[in-house]
């Protein structure tokens, strides 16, 4: 675990500070970020007094006083055997398990609470988020695409809420796919109560993640702050139905400010949960019916993926190829590879490598540098 020997080595004593700063009541995400941003690192925090803490906007006697107080009053080490004991990690930006994706936001959390395990393939990983009060229309569109993600290796991240979100991780889990599920509250409460099995399930295929301490309540002020996480772990966010007031939107928002990729599944025009999505189509969300169309969009891999099955993904769009497309496409290069070499390395007619290079080179997944020379894009 990330918390192994916390008071023996130099990353344990980082996890003791952020975990205890953490644990304050009324320190939420935003008030972390400011706290940090003005004294550089937790243990100047903790050890601030109550008046130089209230030159930090937010901070109040009330708070200035219990920041004060915290390393006296919050029993770090008990919160640190209790997340042992739930086989919790608590991983800093720092550590090699945060997720490379989520360090690229604007604004990443600086301590993240995980059960289950976080893998190199969850880079390739979607969103599915939307009303939590779901027509059975919407509840079957969210099925239906955390299906396809799940069988086409893509990791399935939603927020647990009722409606959309629970319908994108059961089918997701059904599939034999691996999804996480982003909470506002502790990895230990998980909200809603009755997706407590749910949350059981998620942590042993995949994994429940979140920002706040792991015992926290659902206060209604961290779903905005978790929405950004939803968006944050993904490379676009599907929105299945949303009114114009739900958090589905307020997501997709995040996304676009995130440089993500942000899809919309349209519904019956006199239904006020198509509200949502159709008001994103018009702002210039891509307008999806099936995952090739999710597929397609998504642009190449800041880092390549490397899969379970040996091969490696560039590009989300490869996930799309039938059996021979990606044998050809595993066949090049990165600089560059001749027809005849691709041919002899596949064992197919040259014929058939010709034709599917063309497949390939419409789906931006290889690229001409030369008369019979093919490259990776």
């Amino acid at each position: 675990m990330a918390i192994l020997n916390p008071s023996t080595d130099k990353m344990g004593d980082s996890v003791r500070q952020h975990l205890c700063l953490a644990m304050v009541a009324g320190v939420g995400p935003l008030m972390q970020r400011r706290l940090l941003e003005h004294f550089g690192r937790p243990e100047k925090v903790l050890r601030a007094s109550p008046s130089e803490l209230q030159s930090v906007q937010g901070v109040g006697p009330k708070l200035a006083s219990a920041i004060a107080r915290a390393s006296t009053d919050i029993d770090v080490d008990r919160q640190l055997q209790m997340a042992r004991d739930n086989r919790i990690d608590i991983l800093l930006e720092s550590n090699d398990k945060y997720p490379p994706l989520l360090s690229e936001i604007p604004d990443p959390p600086a301590v993240l609470f995980t059960r289950g395990l976080l893998q190199s393939v969850d880079r390739l990983a979607v969103a599915i988020v939307g009303a939590r009060h779901a027509s059975q229309y919407g509840l079957q569109q969210a099925s239906r695409f955390a299906t396809s993600l799940a069988h086409a290796g893509i990791t399935v991240v939603s927020g647990m809420a009722r409606g959309i979100d629970t319908a994108a991780h059961r089918a997701a889990l059904a599939a034999g796919g691996r999804t996480i599920a982003v909470l506002a509250s502790g990895v230990l409460r998980p909200y809603p109560p009755e997706n407590h099995s749910l949350a059981e399930q998620i942590a042993a295929q995949g994994s429940v993640v979140s920002e706040a301490a792991p015992t926290a309540p659902p206060l209604g002020g961290m779903f905005p702050q978790r929405n950004r996480l939803i968006s944050g772990l993904t490379l676009g966010t599907i929105v299945v139905e949303a009114s114009q007031r739900s958090g589905a939107l307020i997501t997709a928002r995040l996304a676009w400010e995130q440089n993500r990729e942000v899809f919309a599944v349209p519904g019956p025009v006199d239904s006020r949960l198509s509200t949502g999505p159709h008001q994103l189509i018009r702002d210039g969300a891509k307008l999806v019916s099936s995952i090739d169309d999710v597929l397609e969009e998504l642009g190449p891999l800041a880092h390549a993926v490397q899969r379970e099955d040996g091969s490696t993904v560039r590009a989300p769009a490869e996930l799309a190829l039938n059996e021979v497309e990606n044998q050809v496409l595993q066949a090049v290069e990165s600089q560059g590879s001749l027809i005849d070499e691709v041919t002899q390395t596949t064992g197919l007619p040259v014929h058939r490598v010709l034709s599917t290079v063309s497949v390939l080179e419409m789906r931006n997944l290889v690229r001409r540098v030369g008369g019979n020379r093919i490259a990776r894009v």
